[in-house]
């Protein structure tokens, strides 16, 4: 499916859309006449991840998902990736989609893309939210993702589930073992292997920290309490961009809209209104 009419995607329908040479997994929900509300996900997710934000959404946005490139039901590019790529991604996208504004959500990696996106792309962007994604990559990245990669490539996604989890979620969280939990293991279990290894390079190394104090869209960053030093982090880059805004989100690691939806969900309900 190429240069898809949005007229014709129902609400609630998943499709397939080719953009910047990658045939895209997307979901669309909300209002065909609403403004445009797009989310993205993390590494080793899938559009699913926001299912917990669309109840609260589809009655004002037209609301869009997509899998990043290598997760999901996105096809799994050939080479490695960079920021500069998946922000291409997300204009083809738009450009596809016939999308010529929208507010734009991610989290970790799709919070640097949302950054990136504002700081290239500023006439395509109403508003952005960032959520627990830094504006460099921190010391030791490159070895901490390949050690990660190597893992990976010798064992396959099954032995990153656990350790992620644990990184991800509070303690409290992972022992009450809520059925969600499952869910985030299934999704890192079954991001392609070529997917996450992909993505994972471009983690290893990108540095925005010039860029960002450019921004001059409405950017609301957001932290979980409990992601080791990524509050303090995020709250250097709303000092270093005029203008934004920072919430901590309580009883959260990494992933607050799905640790903690109700608070996150307020958050943002009110940075959108």
């Amino acid at each position: 499916m190429k240069n898809t009419p949005t007229a014709v995607i129902d609400s609630g329908s998943s499709f397939h859309v080719e953009a910047n040479g990658i045939r895209f997994h997307c979901r669309i929900d909300g209002r065909k006449e609403a403004p445009w509300l797009v989310f993205s996900n993390s590494l080793a997710t899938n559009l699913s991840l926001w299912d917990g934000q669309i109840a609260m959404l589809e009655n004002s946005f037209r609301v869009l998902r997509y899998d990043q490139r290598g997760h999901g039901g996105t096809e799994v590019p050939s080479q490695p990736c960079t920021f500069e790529q998946l922000v291409d991604d997300v204009v083809a996208l738009f450009d596809a989609l016939a999308i010529e504004r929208a507010t734009f959500v991610g989290v970790s990696m799709g919070a640097i893309t949302a950054l990136r996106l504002a700081a290239r792309n500023a006439r395509r962007v109403d508003r952005i939210v960032a959520c627990d994604g830094q504006w460099a990559a921190q010391p030791g990245a490159r070895e901490l993702w390949e050690e990660r990669i190597a893992t990976v490539q010798n064992q396959g996604m099954q032995a990153l589930v656990e350790p992620t989890v644990r990184r991800w979620f509070r303690p409290e969280f992972i022992a009450g073992n809520p059925p969600s939990l499952e869910k985030v293991r299934r999704m890192i279990a079954t991001t392609p292997a070529g997917g996450f290894i992909a993505c994972g390079r471009a983690l290893q190394q990108y540095d925005y920290r010039e860029c960002l104090p450019q921004i001059g869209v409405p950017t609301l960053l957001l932290a979980g309490a409990a992601d080791g030093t990524m509050p303090e982090v995020m709250r250097e880059m709303h000092r270093a961009m005029p203008g934004s805004n920072f919430v901590e989100i309580p009883n959260a690691g990494h992933l607050p809209n799905f640790e903690n939806p109700e608070v996150f969900n307020q958050t943002l309900s009110k940075f959108l209104a």
